[in-house]
């Protein structure tokens, strides 16, 4: 991050710390309730513009928007134009490509087939995959689902020669995806195998982030439910969730109101086709506006329901939600990004990122309060960094928030 953009940051900040206070000190002889609405209009259209300068400063053409508090969304909008040459704005049903947060559906697809007893979390994938998944390092150790779904099975990472192949433009059909190749991918003398997607440590003993992972439990899910991945997810949680416009094909959404993916280089917008990663495409591949997610997000929140339709049982999400491996370092649990804010409180969720997308949804148990933030561009360190500002932002307005004022 360079000079210009810390002042500006700075700027921002220091705009924000003596706005509205000077308003109030201002009006503090006047009846309460001029200064009660003085207070929230001028809280609401500083908070405007803060957002409009945010975007504009971490190069985001359009964000969507939502907060959900107790189960219910409270506040939602779009921001910005999702496709810049058409001159179309963002609203809260654009779609986006939510990359990582694709995990938590994934995650929650096999879950389901968990509480059918089609399998045990400890249990070897290899009694279920058709090729023998092992690390090379440690041929004797098993990789369990419960491995794969925290990213602790010693799959090292991706390997980015083969993953950069995997971009494709559009989104035509490939015949028995994904086997074989995965098999050829993870497998010794495999035609794709690298063994730099093997870690040295033993399966269970380190957490190493994957994608190629969650290619496997969609895998998976194919073989345990006899239906493809997609169709899977159609028939199971989105359909029942009433997310009929969410898939992770791009051929199922309506490409007009899909947010373009950008990248922001020397000064202007560069645009990326729409595209699909055949082989990662259950780590990061599902498109769906932050309105249809909201449901989603609601049936965690609430147990397990949405709508009174359960996709899954209350302690199988509570298992989801706690880390398996190092309670006292919560990471990762069952498909769910573990942390803590700067404020102490517990948070749950998931981000992502892939080229020309941006993401993030925290849910905080506490105040039951879920954020979630889609933008359509992903740029160098420095707009990383003002994103995080913007979602932390977004979250400190939650606080506040007390009924619904769309």
């Amino acid at each position: 991050m360079n000079k210009k953009h810390i002042s500006l940051i700075i700027l921002v900040l220091i705009i924000g710390a003596i706005f509205v206070p000077s308003c109030k000190a201002y009006f503090k002889n006047e009846n309460r309730v001029l200064i009660n609405n003085y207070e929230k209009a001028t809280n609401e259209i500083f908070f405007e513009k803060y957002i409009e300068l945010l975007m504009r400063f971490a190069h985001k053409p359009s964000a969507s928007v939502c907060i959900i508090k107790d189960e219910k969304v409270v506040w939602s909008k779009g921001y910005g134009l999702y496709d810049i040459e058409k001159n179309k704005k963002a609203q809260t049903n654009t779609l986006y490509l939510s990359a990582s947060i694709s995990k938590t559906i994934t995650a929650t697809a096999l879950m389901q087939l968990y509480e059918q007893d089609l399998f045990e979390l400890d249990e070897d994938v290899n009694n279920y995959l058709p090729f023998n998944l092992r690390n090379p390092n440690h041929p004797d150790n098993p990789i369990t689902f419960r491995m794969l779904l925290s990213h602790r099975s010693s799959l090292a990472g991706d390997n980015s020669f083969w993953i950069c192949l995997s971009y494709v433009p559009g989104d035509p059909d490939i015949p028995d995806y994904p086997y074989p190749w995965l098999k050829e991918y993870l497998t010794p003398n495999g035609s794709a195998y690298s063994p730099i997607i093997w870690s040295k440590n033993h399966p269970g003993e380190k957490y190493s982030y994957a994608n190629v992972g969650y290619a496997i439990i969609g895998y998976l899910v194919e073989i345990l439910s006899g239906k493809n991945f997609n169709q899977y997810c159609k028939d199971n949680i989105f359909e029942p969730l009433e997310m009929y416009n969410t898939s992770f094909r791009l051929k199922d959404v309506n490409i007009s109101n899909l947010a373009i993916p950008y990248e922001y280089k020397k000064g202007s917008y560069i645009q990326h086709p729409h595209y699909n990663m055949y082989v990662l495409h259950p780590a990061g591949s599902m498109r769906t506006s932050v309105e249809e997610l909201s449901h989603f997000l609601i049936a965690f929140m609430n147990g397990g329901v949405w709508n009174g339709i359960r996709i899954l049982n209350s302690n199988t999400i509570e298992m989801m939600h706690k880390d398996h491996y190092n309670p006292n370092d919560e990471k990762y649990g069952l498909g769910w990004m573990l942390g803590t804010s700067i404020f102490g409180k517990k948070e749950i969720g998931h981000s992502g990122g892939w080229p020309g997308v941006h993401t993030l949804m925290r849910y905080r148990p506490e105040d039951k309060t879920t954020v979630i933030l889609f933008t359509n561009s992903m740029s160098p360190t420095y707009d990383v960094t003002l994103f995080e500002i913007f979602a932390f932002r977004i979250m400190f307005k939650s606080f506040f928030i007390k009924e619904k004022i769309l």
